[in-house]
């Protein structure tokens, strides 16, 4: 299979409306918000869910078509469609106990499409370590730590305005549990937060000189332009009730060779997003995006 033909930019225009879009742990579950009050989605939660998307694909692939290299190395524990219950055991059942030979970037590759597409670092371990020291191990060796740098970078996605955040106080839970005199015990108080309202906007772009390493083709490209449109699909929960995020737009450029027509900075700035989700593009000579709606 052919990698990559050409460079690939792309940019999505999603709505939020009263959800917490990417809660930050650090900060009591509030949405992310920079210092000028616009919200934020960080490139690794958008990945997420693409990555949810590529395995619930795998899911409904044929049998046969699920021998091409089409599996999922990153999997949700809520969504794992498979037995391994760590990324080590995950790596090890397909590229052998030898982590770090020469094949191993390349197995990776071969069998994992998201791999393929936003690259690796597969950092674990020696199971070694602490055992007698074997002739020609390291005193310092302390496990294996493989990088491989992927062609598809996705960015965060900011609000087009400054957001309002609402905070609520609930009840998580109510007489959790027995106290030593029988009675009932006290609920337990949270909080939570959302994000009224707000129109978010991400850019990408696929690299052909990064996707000739790791084997990235027009075909994997494909799948990504095909997840996008549906990145919020299967992913309802309480703090993202069905219907409150969507996408809106995709915004899909590609360019006529490898190099590229246009810098991904000059193809981005093309695109001009309002707050009420409309938008103006600025079309550079010999480069249209492909404008594809939301799921």
């Amino acid at each position: 299979m052919s990698t990559l033909s050409r460079k690939i930019d792309f940019a999505i225009i999603m709505s939020v409306k009263n959800a917490n879009p990417n809660g930050d742990p650090l900060n009591g579950n509030r949405p992310r918000t920079d210092y000028e009050g616009l919200g934020e989605m960080t490139d690794v939660c958008i990945k997420r869910k693409i990555r949810d998307r590529m395995v619930e694909r795998f899911v409904s692939l044929k049998k046969e078509e699920k021998e091409k290299g089409q599996a999922v190395f990153v999997q949700s524990d809520d969504r794992k469609c498979d037995e391994f219950k760590s990324l080590r055991t995950r790596a090890e059942a397909t590229l052998g106990k030898d982590l770090g030979g020469a094949d191993t970037v390349k197995k990776a590759c071969e069998e994992w499409i998201d791999v393929r597409a936003f690259g690796q670092l597969f950092a674990f371990k020696s199971e070694k370590k602490g055992k007698k020291k074997e002739e020609g191990e390291s005193e310092g060796d302390t496990g294996v730590s493989i990088g491989i740098r992927g062609p598809v970078t996705i960015q965060s996605a900011f609000s087009v305005e400054p957001v309002s955040v609402s905070s609520t106080q609930i009840t998580k839970s109510v007489n959790a549990e027995e106290t030593k005199d029988g009675k009932r015990s006290s609920d337990t108080m949270g909080m939570k937060h959302r994000v009224d309202s707000g129109v978010y906007v991400t850019y990408g772009s696929m690299n052909p000189q990064l996707a000739e390493r790791t084997g990235f083709s027009d075909e994997d490209a494909t799948v990504i332009k095909a997840i996008l449109p549906k990145i919020f699909e299967n992913d309802a929960s309480s703090a993202r009730p069905e219907g409150s995020m969507a996408v809106q737009k995709v915004f899909w450029w590609e360019h006529d060779c490898k190099a590229g027509q246009y810098s991904s900075a000059k193809v981005h700035q093309t695109l001009a997003v309002n707050a009420d989700g409309n938008y103006a593009l600025n079309n550079l000579d010999g480069l249209k995006p492909q404008v594809i709606d939301g799921f």
